[in-house]
């Protein structure tokens, strides 16, 4: 079981560059990437994101990349019809003036264009180095996920626990509930009917229909079975985050019959216990995978 909350961090020094990657993931729904990396890396964005989808099935992932260069691979380029042209423009102000104008090299070099910075932009040089990284960081990022996982299994079991407990002692007192329905019905027909002759088959008839509204045992025995694959769940290694929440809406709704049926201070506790339970499992499970 993984969280989807996580951290993970990498740095890889080269004589050219320092690049360096740094993970987050939180919460979601689905898994969502975001990209804050150089305009040169972005080709390499849907590969990054395959990696990443290794080791994350949800969550809002932040990949942040940073690449300090530290020898310039810049290259200066004279344009050479530029300077022709700004020759040209010194000469006609020469003679325009009628004054003697020598222009100098600073001249040149002040005057825009004249010189202009290119930065070659081989993307594919920083390749190696970010995969390297990024796989480093991935790791971090994993097994801090997997750590937050198992924290979150403990207390999972633990609410479970509770719940399990609550189903128990409802499934004990089930057949009291039965009787006790029974024995209400009958003395409010003989309050009813005290002194009059009646079908006593027909009361019989109304009091199966009346059980079979008030019995829990149906939902006794699917909320066992909810238990059970429950427990299941948490011990897989595969994601089973929207799983656990379908279970427990599942579970929820036989808890509120259970409790809509019950008749029985000791049952109503437990029901009530059993929903403080679930709602904390709902909780946690909004941030495993």
């Amino acid at each position: 079981m993984k969280s989807m909350t996580g951290y993970g961090s990498a740095e890889e020094l080269s004589e050219e560059f320092q690049l360096s990657v740094e993970l987050k993931s939180y919460n979601n729904r689905y898994l969502d990437i975001n990209h804050n990396i150089p305009f040169f890396l972005a080709p390499f964005e849907i590969e990054i994101d395959e990696e990443i989808k290794k080791v994350a099935s949800r969550g809002h992932v932040e990949v942040n990349i940073r690449v300090k260069t530290l020898s310039s691979d810049m290259e200066i380029v004279v344009d050479k019809l530029a300077v022709k042209r700004y020759s040209e423009a010194f000469a006609q102000i020469a003679a325009l003036s009628g004054k003697a104008l020598k222009p100098s090299l600073s001249d040149f070099l002040g005057s825009e264009g004249v010189l202009t910075s290119v930065r070659p932009g081989d993307s594919e040089k920083y390749r190696s180095s970010l995969f390297s990284t990024l796989a480093a960081a991935l790791v971090q990022l994993d097994q801090s996920k997997v750590r937050e996982g198992a924290h979150t299994k403990e207390d999972l079991k633990r609410m479970g626990k509770i719940v399990a407990e609550g189903h128990a002692v409802i499934a004990e007192h089930a057949t009291e509930l039965e009787e006790l329905v029974k024995t209400s019905l009958r003395a409010r027909f003989d309050e009813m009917l005290a002194d009059q002759n009646y079908d006593e088959n027909r009361i019989l008839s109304e009091i199966a229909v009346m059980l079979v509204k008030y019995s829990v045992n149906e939902e006794i025995k699917r909320l066992a079975v909810h238990l059970k694959e429950f427990f299941n769940l948490l011990e897989q290694d595969e994601p089973v985050g929207k799983r656990l929440d379908f279970l427990c809406q599942e579970m929820h709704r036989e808890i509120n019959t259970i409790g809509s049926k019950s008749q029985m201070v000791e049952m109503n506790l437990q029901v009530v216990r059993m929903k403080d339970g679930l709602e904390n499992i709902r909780e946690q499970i909004r941030n495993i995978e």
